[in-house]
């Protein structure tokens, strides 16, 4: 059966029609889908700025102007796979040991048919339990992570649970391959050298912001390639690894980041790889202006559904 696609932008205005992702049909409008698009409303996790609760619904608004074609890699996203709206995984604000639980309840009952997810948060803790879907599926994951920040701490205030903790505990979990996964976009200051060793004692290896200009996107995104080889990947990005003038409606920004730009060129130059599951998380509109952040991160989602479809046969 023909994937049914998104509302006609040239019968319905943008501005008009459907609040889902893009305008695509929702999950209960459809018999089956490929790829849910999944929200997690959830910031309990955060250090700094609260907000990403409401990162969901600014994404969709976000991506009210995206488009069915995407010529950079040549593929009709919404044409060659069924994409669906599968609304928001409703997690405990009060409790971060039970909203992980909800959302890797969540995230199994979308995937478990072989159909794959796209989850916006909310805060990176929602990272974890997407991890844990995804490992019952495929077993340990390779996982490329864009961020500012490593995320591979181990408490905060003694809470073992939070948005800078979720790739430590899965590690300890035996959810990632070992020297298989990646960080990139890495930058800004530490609270010891020694976040680094631990880092590295995890498998990690980082991609620096710094060297994004030496390497150029192709060259960030060959690193990334070799690292994961022909692994399942799980795919995270922290809409703060672009820089604050790209992204300022973020819960810890830090300048000196990417742009939009270098992101979607380095993301088109990981066509090819078996992506499993993804997020992009971290959007807090409540600081941002004109929908640039989440433009930015509907774009973003947009880009990774095009990887999903490039991979199809």
């Amino acid at each position: 059966m023909e994937p049914v696609g998104q509302v006609n932008a040239l019968e319905v205005p943008r501005f008009a029609g459907p609040a889902t992702f893009a305008r695509l049909p929702a999950r209960a409008d459809v018999p089956r889908h490929d790829v849910a698009i999944v929200g997690v409303p959830f910031d309990a996790g955060v250090s700094y700025r609260p907000g990403a609760r409401f990162g969901p619904a600014a994404v969709r608004q976000g991506s009210r102007l995206l488009k069915p074609y995407n010529p950079a890699l040549d593929v009709l996203p919404f044409k060659s796979m069924q994409v669906v709206d599968a609304g928001d995984i409703s997690c405990n604000p009060f409790d971060i040991g039970a909203a992980i639980t909800h959302v890797e309840s969540g995230l199994r009952d979308l995937t478990g048919d072989g159909a794959r997810a796209v989850a916006i948060g909310g805060d990176h803790t929602i990272a974890l339990p997407a991890l844990r879907a995804a490992h019952a599926l495929h077993g340990p994951v390779a996982l490329v992570h864009f961020d500012a920040h490593l995320d591979t701490w181990d408490t905060y205030f003694g809470e073992p649970y939070t948005h800078g903790t979720p790739f430590r505990r899965a590690a300890e979990e035996g959810l990632l391959m070992r020297d298989a996964s990646v960080h990139a976009g890495i930058r800004g200051p530490l609270y010891d050298p020694r976040d680094l060793v631990d880092d590295a004692r995890f498998g990690f290896t980082i991609v620096h912001c710094a060297e994004v200009e030496g390497l150029g996107t192709a060259g960030v995104a060959e690193r990334i390639r070799a690292r994961v080889q022909d692994a399942p990947v799980y795919l995270s990005i922290d809409i703060d690894v672009l820089d604050p003038a790209y992204a300022p409606g973020t819960g810890t920004p830090d300048s000196g980041g990417l742009t939009s730009r270098e992101l979607l060129s380095i993301l088109r130059g990981l066509a090819g790889l078996r992506i499993v599951g993804a997020d992009v998380v971290e959007v807090a509109p409540a600081y941002d202006h004109a929908e640039i952040t989440s433009i930015a991160a509907a774009t973003v989602v947009y880009e990774i559904l095009s990887l999903l479809a490039k991979d199809r046969p």
